[in-house]
């Protein structure tokens, strides 16, 4: 398929179900979504060390 007209069913797919173009998310909002989720995991697997490890980089990272 030519590419112009993948374009026009993405565009046509994400009018039709209700998608709007994303747009960057703030840093927090991105930590707001993965924090439960790394919890979540914490609890199922009993990985505590490995979540706070991954977690301190993270902010690490973030905060440079």
């Amino acid at each position: 398929m030519p590419l112009r007209t993948v374009a026009r069913l993405r565009g046509r797919a994400a009018v039709l179900f209700g998608y709007t173009a994303s747009r960057d998310r703030h840093p927090l909002v991105a930590v707001a979504m993965v924090v439960p989720i790394a919890v979540l995991f914490g609890l199922i697997f009993g990985g505590w060390q490995e979540v706070t490890s991954q977690a301190s980089f993270i902010a690490r990272v973030m905060g440079r």
